[in-house]
């Protein structure tokens, strides 16, 4: 029986933390998967888009036609020495309507699946290589009690809008997590290249985490 000579895929370690910010063990990730660059590109196209799609776009002037007032001529159309002018709500005039104003749109457009699907794994790898992804042996309450995770911030030197990814929003675990300051809550599901980037760092479970790759992988796949 001949030995496979297909290489074996690189590991990449990284650490797995207690609550307390102990090291317990560590995780090997595909390095083919999560070591290679960041395309930076394609997040630039994936942040575009939820930014895009965020703005209200309510911003409105009145044309000529809005502004009240201004259904009759200022003064005849000759003789008069002055320029002809058939109302005083002409954009020219003070008052008057505003011409090539902004008007209520919608500014939201939608990437294909799998540029976004794609833009969540280049968004996490650059996580993972600026080490600012924080995978917890155990993240689990059996009742909601902030106290157990309180020192959470402190203990990771989280100082800024974090983001904590979960399978579920609802049980004892999302009502004890819902009100640290610093952190916002996602579900592993509806977590998108936005959320990632816009987080100083990204905390989660390691059985969260191998969720989530397994579910990376299957786009890939796909795709």
């Amino acid at each position: 029986m001949t030995k496979s000579t297909e290489p074996k895929p690189k590991r990449l370690d990284v650490p797995v933390f207690d609550l307390l910010g102990k090291t317990v063990e560590t995780v090997s990730l595909d390095e083919t998967l999560w070591q290679p660059p960041v395309n930076l590109r394609l997040l630039a196209q994936a942040v575009r888009m939820y930014r895009s799609n965020q703005r209200a776009g309510t911003a409105s002037t009145k044309t000529r036609g809005d502004v009240s007032g201004g259904g009759k001529k200022p003064w005849k159309q000759k003789h008069t020495g002055r320029a002809r002018a058939g109302s005083i709500r002409s954009p020219l005039w003070r008052h008057g309507g505003v011409a090539f104003g902004p008007h209520p749109r919608d500014f939201g457009y939608h990437l294909p699946k799998a540029i976004r699907r794609k833009a969540l794994l280049e968004s996490l790898k650059g996580k993972l290589q600026d080490q600012e992804v924080v995978m917890l042996k155990d993240l689990s309450a059996t009742e909601p009690k902030t106290k157990p995770f309180a020192r959470l911030a402190n203990t990771f030197g989280v100082n800024r809008l974090s983001v904590i990814v979960m399978d579920e929003l609802s049980g004892p675990l999302a009502k004890s997590l819902r009100n640290l300051r610093y952190f916002g809550l996602r579900r592993t599901d509806d977590l998108n290249a936005f959320d990632v980037l816009n987080a100083q760092k990204v905390v989660l479970s390691k059985t969260t985490f191998q969720r989530l790759e397994q579910r990376i992988r299957a786009h890939a796949c796909q795709s």
